[in-house]
């Protein structure tokens, strides 16, 4: 080999003195294999600054070896061939050969610019790992690193890339490891990698990751559900031959020379259909995985994908299809006419195959194949010379850039972690503008969300909406297909209560940045009360730190400002336990036994404290709070039965209902009554008399005798309901009446 020899006289890099004769040849095959995969579609001059790149990554990562045993270098070697795969350019390449360098050798970033360019060293710093600083817990760590990529993957997509690879083959090696840290490598990958690279459109590394991940977490609930889906398909194997020719031979006689791929759900996918299949009321008596009458539940566990030169020709295709094997109904969806939001297209259909087997068919070009296994990796395979690629890189990167913007307000790393997860939830709904403007949301997106999605100013003053020609409440959710009319009015502004209606990033990015402007002092009077007392339980109080500790404190948060603090502590976005300890510093140990002082709720707080919708607390019920990310602290009933406060102790606040409480409150009253005409009349009539504001009701059952209703109505504390609740009991139509 040629490019051997001048390896060996590269500058002396190259030198195999201190290696064995096995390990220079492992290299030289990794490298080789490299090569010979870029030099398929790069230029002499871009392989040439790749060999550069591995001389240096392979003497900085010299004497280094991984767990498994090899030379530490075939890891990164490993990660620039996965990109290769895309066709991915040389200065990513270059980039995944050297992303462990800062971190983990002598090399610097400005070795890196100096031989590579800025490009290159940008792009190894933003996958550089946040390890040279001291963080409690490697969870922290992680988090903080997630978010300082985030940062640099906005500027350069790239690095996300490079990011994917490398967890890729990690994941890949993850044997070589150890359980418990198999497992939290496991765990971050499905909750955030996987999602991230769906996200993208990059469908091959999404599904790979999360069958490694599922793999890795619960070993035999994957074995099991990977041998039955075997067995199922080699009982059908003959039925499936049998009916990818019929439709190739249709679409041949129409005209369509395509090629047809079967396919199988992974493991890792057909475990969480059965688990979204078992959390449905409809579904609650499925099995174990595993069991035959569970996995039979999945209807679309085997499926073909049929590639036409033409997307007129997808179209066709389906015409055909159906025409062979009868359609499910509800089961057809064109994303190639509203395309998903990272650029996917394709047509989706579900047939009942041969002895009532259910098979899903998806059908796209050639092109669109390639942008839905790639997502924004496609954009460099075709030279932005696709409408498909450039879509999906152009979505991608404005996701990229949205939830930075959207989270740059929040400074700590597991916040952001968590805000990042929700906005990596990706079922999507399509709904429509009057004017059939198309809008994606997620799939539990409300009304409100919707108005946020249209314009900023449309959210802040929306009233109500129209939902094909339904008149409906802000918090109504929406489903695919639907025309949304929002309803505004000029009086109209952001509540408190929109942070629990809005689930979209860039909906509660506008309500909060709406509500710290109106209620700066309340959230900065309710921080300062949460500070206080976190320093009490530390013994401490604001009145004896000293001056240059709050100072270099001030400092060490990069705040300008101590009511900056204060602030972001209101806000949420910093959890004051964890601000008390930095600024209270040699307080003895005994002083953490010091009473807990309790946050006194008022009602007056308002964009400062939110009401939970889960529980509803009103003045008398016995109350705690939970300190929301960007959202401030929400107020929860000791007996909420939706909150695990397990999982939340660090960010729990001791709270009680201020004796000066007052204002009015939201609560759902259940009503049980004779199901006849001019019921709900007398009902609210009753409301009526006693000068009761009804907020909201829906009806639950009805069975021609009876009927299960709920109000929402408007009560100043436990009393002033209880007394509610004696009058409408005396209502001739209510069976039963208690708070829901």
């Amino acid at each position: 080999m040629k490019f051997v020899a001048r390896l060996r006289s590269s500058s002396g890099l190259w030198q195999t003195q201190s290696m064995s004769k096995d390990t220079e040849q492992l290299l030289l095959h990794y490298l080789f294999e490299l090569r010979s995969e870029v030099a398929s579609y790069l230029p002499t001059t871009d392989v040439a600054l790749i060999e550069r790149a591995f001389l240096l990554g392979e003497q900085a990562h010299r004497g280094q070896t991984r767990k498994s045993g090899e030379p530490y270098i075939t890891h990164p070697v490993a990660v620039a061939r996965i990109l290769a795969e895309l066709k991915l350019d040389a200065e990513t390449l270059s980039a995944a050969i050297l992303h462990d360098a800062i971190e983990d050798t002598e090399v610097t970033k400005d070795t890196l610019l100096e031989q590579f360019g800025a490009r290159v060293a940008e792009l190894v710093d933003g996958v550089t790992k946040l390890d040279k600083v001291n963080f409690a817990s490697k969870e922290q760590q992680a988090a903080e690193s997630l978010r300082k990529m985030f940062f640099s993957m906005a500027r350069d997509p790239r690095v996300i890339l490079i990011k994917l690879a490398d967890r890729l083959h990690n994941m890949r090696t993850l044997g070589a490891q150890s359980s418990s840290s198999a497992k939290r490598i496991a765990k971050e990958t499905l909750e955030v990698y996987a999602p991230i690279a769906q996200r993208l459109g990059m469908n091959a590394i999404k599904s790979e990751l999360q069958d490694l991940g599922f793999r890795a977490l619960y070993p035999r609930r994957h074995q099991v559900i990977a041998q039955t889906a075997r067995l199922q398909l080699g009982k059908r194997r003959e039925m499936f031959s049998d009916i990818q020719a019929k439709i190739q031979a249709k679409l041949k006689d129409e005209g369509i020379h395509c090629r047809m791929q079967s396919r199988i759900k992974t493991p890792y996918s057909i475990y969480s259909k059965i688990v979204k299949l078992k959390s449905d009321k409809r579904h609650r008596t499925l099995s174990f995985p595993g069991k035959h009458r569970t996995f039979e539940d999945v209807t679309d566990v085997y499926g073909f994908r049929v590639i036409t030169p033409k997307a007129l020709h997808c179209y066709t295709a389906v015409g055909v299809i159906h025409s062979l094997y009868p359609p499910k109904e509800a089961r057809f969806k064109d994303f190639i006419a509203v395309p998903k939001a990272n650029g996917y297209q394709s047509l989706h259909t579900g047939v009942q195959g041969p002895s009532g087997v259910a098979i899903e068919v998806q059908i796209r070009t050639d092109e669109m194949d390639s942008v839905a296994e790639r997502g924004m990796a496609a954009h460099w395979l075709y030279k932005a010379g696709s409408s498909s690629a450039d879509h999906a890189s152009v979505k991608s990167t404005e996701w990229m850039k949205d939830v930075v913007e959207n989270q740059a307000s929040i400074n700590n790393g597991m916040d952001f972690l968590e805000a990042v997860k929700t906005d990596l939830v990706f079922d999507e709904v399509y709904v429509f503008t009057p004017q059939n403007r198309v809008i994606t949301l997620p799939s539990n997106a409300t009304v409100l969300d919707f108005a946020y999605a249209v314009h900023s100013k449309i959210g802040d003053h929306a009233v109500t909406a129209r939902v094909d020609s339904r008149t409906v409440p802000l918090h109504s959710r929406l489903t695919s297909g639907q025309t949304v009319h929002i309803i505004t009015a000029k009086s109209a502004s952001p509540k408190a209560q929109w942070l629990e209606i809005a689930v979209t990033a860039k909906a509660r990015t506008a309500i909060r940045h709406h509500l710290k402007s109106l209620d700066h002092h309340e959230i900065v009077s309710l921080g300062h009360r949460m500070l206080e007392r976190a320093l009490a339980s530390l013994g401490s109080d604001l009145n004896t730190l000293p001056d240059e500790t709050m100072q270099r404190a001030l400092i060490d948060l990069k705040l300008k400002r101590f009511e900056d603090l204060l602030t972001d502590i209101g806000t949420g976005n910093r959890t004051p336990e964890v601000v008390a300890r930095q600024l209270a510093i040699g307080v003895s140990e005994a002083a953490e036994h010091a009473k807990t002082e309790v946050v006194r709720i008022s009602g007056n707080e308002r964009g400062a404290v939110t009401f939970a919708n889960c529980c509803h607390p009103i003045p008398g019920d016995e109350i705690f709070g939970y300190l929301s990310p960007g959202r401030g602290l929400i107020v929860h009933t000791q007996i909420c039965p939706s909150f695990d406060r397990a999982k939340s102790k660090d960010r729990l606040v001791a709270c009680a209902w201020d004796d000066s409480a007052s204002g009015d409150y939201a609560v759902p009253l259940r009503f049980e009554v004779i199901d006849q005409p001019g019921v709900l009349a007398r009902i609210t009539a009753a409301f009526s008399d006693a000068r009761i504001n009804i907020t909201d009701f829906h009806r639950l059952t009805g069975d021609g005798d009876n009927a299960v209703i709920v109000f929402t109505v408007q009560v100043r504390n436990v009393q002033h309901m209880e007394d509610i609740l004696r009058k409408l009991r005396a209502v001739d139509v209510v069976q039963k009446v208690v708070r829901a």
